[in-house]
């Protein structure tokens, strides 16, 4: 025992041992800096929103792939609540800032109509900058009357 010479295999027991217990003092500092998030909330509240934008910021961010992907949902979403303030401003009453807007109007439903789901042409996109510039518009957008979709 101890007036014995260590064997080989004795020595590579206590070699072990000892990145065993550094490998276990590594994970508990690690442990240590984690941070341990509960989110409590009923269905439909935004937690997994909350996730997806902590891993935006502080992570990679999103995969070219995925800027792809929500592009699409983004075009769609936007043009369909132009659309929708739109539409509020004739029930609302709300005349255009601009008169020249009415036929914009016009013309962007209809090449919303025949541009495919979640694409954008250019002629689209200046049409909707010029409309959502409108006073008339925004006047719509910050009525606390009209939810948009």
């Amino acid at each position: 025992m101890g007036c014995a010479v260590s064997t080989t295999a004795d020595r590579e027991a206590l070699e072990r041992s000892k990145k065993i217990d550094k490998d276990l003092r590594m994970e508990g500092e690690k442990a240590q800096r984690e941070v341990k998030l509960l989110l409590l909330g009923a269905g439909e509240s935004g937690k997994s929103t909350i996730v997806k934008q902590m891993k935006i910021i502080h992570e990679t961010g999103y995969s070219q792939d995925e800027c792809e992907q929500y592009r699409r949902v983004v075009y769609s979403n936007t043009i369909q609540s132009l659309m929708a303030i739109i539409r509020a401003m004739g029930q609302l009453k709300i005349e255009f800032g601009d008169p020249s807007r009415t036929d914009d109007a016009r013309q962007f439903f209809t090449m919303a109509s025949a541009t495919e789901e979640g694409e954008m042409t250019l002629d689209l996109a200046h049409i909707m900058n010029r409309l959502w510039h409108d006073a008339g518009v925004q006047h719509c957008f910050q009525c606390v009357l009209f939810p948009v979709p």
